[in-house]
């Protein structure tokens, strides 16, 4: 047995159905030394269809965004990233989305909200992680590698827009064969945030996320329109 399969425990699965289909949820244990002690060592794989032994399955590896997720937060496009690759696997029928514990990029939600704070002041987000002595992006994608080797994923589509994700996940071993953009058009509170993402960390982000009004969640009656959710 690998080292990396040591440090990552399979705990529990179940049925997970959603309003974008029925999917399975994984959840795991890694233990990573490196990473902040404030983050949840336990990772999801939410999982459509049969994709062990397949190829070129479409995959989001997401950092989870409390903020934005539960609270609606109109700052970033985390959210509307997440529920589009929901989207995105229920259309092609098969998919992973893993749901990594790395809040804030990686530095924990205190230090994300402190952040936050500095933001309020003028900092953009890379600024304000700088000031508070904090790594720009602490993210570790050891545990996305540990888990898609676990479903025997052979190679992957990956769901994102941010070319250091694909690097990374390359250096681990993993075959990426493309790459799916995850537009969500900017707001007045997230306009700037995701001008940083493309000028300073590579994001590649076309003009008309900047050019065009987020469209409202679809909403099944059963909850209040959600405007953080724009796809």
């Amino acid at each position: 047995m690998t080292t990396e399969r040591c440090r990552l425990e399979h705990l529990a699965r179940a049925p997970l159905p959603t309003r974008f289909g029925a999917f399975e949820l994984h959840v795991y244990r890694f233990d990573d030394p490196q990473a902040d002690p404030s983050l949840s060592d336990e990772h999801l794989a939410l999982v459509m269809g049969d994709v062990r032994g397949q190829s070129a399955v479409a995959v989001r590896v997401h950092s989870e965004c409390l903020t934005s997720e539960v609270f609606a937060s109109l700052k970033c496009d985390c959210k509307g990233q997440l529920e589009h690759a929901q989207a995105e696997v229920a259309r092609r029928g098969s998919g992973v989305i893993l749901y990594l514990r790395q809040e804030g990029r990686g530095i924990g939600l205190a230090n994300k909200i402190r952040a936050y704070a500095l933001q309020a002041e003028g900092a953009d987000t890379i600024e304000a992680n700088q000031r508070l002595h904090l790594p720009i992006d602490a993210r570790q994608y050891d545990v996305a590698a540990a888990i898609l080797r676990d479903l025997e994923v052979k190679s992957v589509v990956l769901m994102t827009n941010n070319p250091a994700k694909v690097d990374a996940l390359s250096a681990l071993g993993i075959v990426v064969e493309d790459r799916i953009p995850m537009l969500v058009a900017a707001n007045p509170f997230s306009q700037s945030y995701l001008e940083v993402k493309k000028k300073k960390m590579r994001h590649e982000l076309p003009s008309g996320v900047f050019n065009q009004k987020p469209e409202p969640e679809p909403n099944d009656g059963s909850e209040s329109p959600d405007p953080a959710a724009a796809h």
